[in-house]
């Protein structure tokens, strides 16, 4: 196999919870060697957010931090602090999601490392950025959602804004840091300097309002929550079939006649109403009680199978148990098992990046608390024996024995 893309970087990673570990979950992936620094007696938050647990592993915790080294090291105390200098000295990135201010107070910001590590990269997520009346405050994935007008569109129209059910502003403020640290590598190689990088979830959720906010800057007026429902095109929603629920997108006008030819919906087809996807939009009210009472009267399987003959985008909606047994999935390696110490063979999403030459891999299992401090301390830093034992002793590092 050829070398991962991002083999030879060295991230030092400050974050915990969910924005920035996934961040630097994507760059271990891509071969990246990401040091994870956690406090030695609690460790990352999420270690401890459960159930459940697989031998006393956070099954969230152990969802995105594979491919990871930990070290646990308390760098708010001197010689802990040392250690850290040390290993920021020989990292190429820094990743940190404290709030705004908080490593600065400890000479840990961006403003004083770059003086002395002016090839560094600092990547800093937070709740609403480093400038702005609101850089203070906390950040929270609900908060984030909520108050970046992404719950206000989701759920029903008769029914309370409803949270994604992953923590997308996490997720997407993840994706957006672990962008922008590739754009900062490249500028890295044509300047060479490293510079700051701040994302924020509100940010993130703006960014994934798109079209929504389009509508918005259009008309003057809020999107509303509208279901399944879209509001440009038609029909592309979920219908109730006799045993589940039908999915359906269709796109274009093309697709429109293909879906009627193949449930013999002629009436449907010929009605002038529905001819276009604007007509269809216009007309939605009469479109969906019409296809509704057809779909009810059809069991999902052999609806979604006639659809997709007749090249009908559709699907069924599934739970995650049956779309992990989606044999695409498999072919997709989107499931991989690795050896764990302690739980023994653990099942985590695969890398959905595929690159033909130089492929991502999950390659080592999240790691326990503290599992590598002694190796980092002794290989990275040159400490010997003694050394590790007398910081383990004053408590400013763990380690695993």
């Amino acid at each position: 196999m050829n070398e991962a893309p991002l083999a030879g970087l060295t991230i030092l990673d400050l974050s915990r919870v969910l924005s920035g570990p996934y961040c630097t979950m994507l760059a271990a992936d891509m071969g990246a060697r990401v040091i994870k620094i956690e406090h030695p007696e609690r460790g990352d938050d999420t270690r401890a957010w459960g159930p459940p647990f697989l031998a006393g592993e956070s099954a969230y915790y152990l969802s995105i931090n594979r491919n990871k080294e930990s070290v646990a090291i308390d760098f708010k105390t001197p010689l802990g602090r040392q250690a850290l200098d040390e290993l920021i000295g020989r990292a190429d990135v820094l990743v940190e999601n404290f709030r705004p201010g908080t490593l600065d107070r400890l000479g840990l910001g961006y403003n004083d490392l770059q003086v002395r590590y002016p090839r560094l990269i600092y990547a800093s997520i937070s709740g609403f950025g480093l400038n702005g009346p609101r850089r203070e405050e906390a950040g929270y994935d609900a908060v984030a959602q909520a108050e970046g007008g992404l719950m206000s569109i989701t759920g029903a129209p008769d029914g309370p804004a409803v949270r994604l059910g992953v923590a997308i502003a996490d997720i997407a403020a993840g994706m957006f840091a672990f962008q922008g640290i590739l754009l900062a590598l490249i500028s890295r190689a044509q300047r060479g300097r490293g510079q700051h990088v701040d994302v924020s979830l509100l940010d993130s959720v703006a960014a994934l309002l798109t079209y929504q906010a389009a509508r918005y800057f259009a008309t003057g007026i809020a999107p509303a929550r509208t279901g399944n429902r879209h509001m440009t095109i038609a029909p592309y929603d979920t219908f109730d079939a006799a045993d589940g629920v039908l999915v359906l997108a269709v796109g274009n006008d093309t697709q429109w006649q293909r879906l009627c030819d193949a449930l013999g919906l002629d009436a449907l087809g010929a009605d002038a109403r529905f001819s276009t996807n604007a007509g269809r939009v216009v007309e939605y009210d009469a479109l969906h009680a019409s296809l509704a009472a057809v779909f009810r009267q059809h069991a999902l399987g052999p609806l979604v199978d006639r659809l997709r003959a007749a090249g009908v985008p559709c699907g069924a909606v599934r739970s995650v148990e049956e779309a992990m047994a989606d044999p695409q999935i498999a072919a997709r390696a989107m499931i991989e098992a690795i050896d764990h110490p302690t739980i023994g063979r653990l099942s985590l999403l695969g890398v959905p990046v595929k690159l033909s030459m130089t492929p991502g891999a999950v390659r080592t299992p999240p790691p326990r608390l503290g599992e590598h401090t002694a190796a980092v301390l002794r290989q990275d830093l040159g400490m010997d024996e003694a050394a590790v034992r007398a910081l383990a002793e004053k408590r400013v590092v763990r380690l695993l024995e």
